[in-house]
């Protein structure tokens, strides 16, 4: 066949790869999505076993080296510390997944709630919205517990309203710009109302920005826990946490600097591994940059 009638043939277009054939090429989700399931799956582990009991004391074996007894040693009163790092993930966790949850449905109905009315209440939602997210979430968390009581259902309280600002401005945003879509006109055009056309046809087109959010906050979240734990307004004794660890580790740094260095690594790799997760994510569910992989 001649050269110029084989450059002629049409060239078959290339079929869009599936979302987890794409996911396997992106470094960043693979490497938080690892540090994602080794967190839950610690924290799962947790329930069925742990090395020792997390809450029993013994003085006498306080201070402990790491060991075959005790994998990282003991703190101060003598509790094992990788059984303290175990229950303190499940702790994180039930947080997390609670006070997200918190966020995600106040802040979705608010955003759903403004972007389908409008007018005044719009104005009113996204004014009042303006109003909380001027002081930093951290801040208002402390507020809150410190008015609520120290707790971790206060904490839990306090995390996911300061994540209610959040979700609304989003969901509102992107809900926003789909009703000018064709799809909406379309639906207009059979007869649905405003608030069928919102949650059939808004909603879940909007779902995935809403997913990466909240994979981000996750991870704020339990930075926030631990921040309220280490100020005492979060987590109480005997339960577990990270950010207590930190606390009554403070005062042995020169003495018995690990049992710092211990929960600072599980709430930095918890934290790294949700922000990858969900940067992952942001990117495998933009379409724009799913036809570049």
């Amino acid at each position: 066949m001649p050269a110029a009638a084989r450059t002629a043939l049409p060239v078959a277009p290339r079929k869009p790869r599936g979302f987890w054939a794409r996911a396997c090429r992106h470094r960043s989700f693979m490497l938080g999505l690892v540090l994602t399931v080794l967190l839950l799956a610690t924290a799962a582990l947790s329930y069925l076993w742990t090395p020792w009991p997390p809450y029993d004391l013994n003085i006498r074996g306080k201070l402990q080296l790491p060991s075959a007894a005790h994998w990282l040693g003991t703190d101060n009163l003598g509790r094992d510390v990788l059984s303290q790092i175990m229950v303190g993930a499940r702790n994180s966790i039930t947080v997390g997944v609670i006070a997200v949850g918190i966020g995600v449905i106040g802040g979705v109905l608010l955003g759903m709630l403004a972007a389908t009315r409008g007018g005044w209440i719009e104005t009113v939602i996204m004014r009042v919205t303006d109003f909380t997210l001027a002081f930093p979430a951290i801040l208002l968390a402390i507020m809150l517990t410190a008015a609520l009581g120290a707790g971790i259902v206060n904490a839990i309280v306090a995390i996911g309203i300061a994540n209610i600002p959040i979700f609304t401005r989003l969901t509102r945003a992107t809900a926003r710009s789909m009703w000018s879509r064709e799809f909406v006109l379309a639906a207009r055009t059979c007869g649905k109302s405003d608030w069928r056309i919102a949650f059939e046809h808004v909603l879940p087109n909007i779902v995935s920005v809403i997913v990466v959010q909240a994979t981000i906050e996750f991870a704020i979240a339990i930075l926030a826990e631990a921040a309220l734990s280490y100020l005492g307004l979060g987590t109480q004794p005997p339960d577990a946490s990270w950010g207590r660890m930190l606390s009554e580790a403070q005062t042995l740094m020169f003495q018995a600097p690990r049992l710092a260095i211990y929960p600072g690594i599980a709430i930095a790799l918890a934290v790294l591994g949700l922000n990858l997760l969900g940067d992952g994510l942001r990117d495998l569910l933009d379409p724009r940059l799913a036809r570049r992989r």
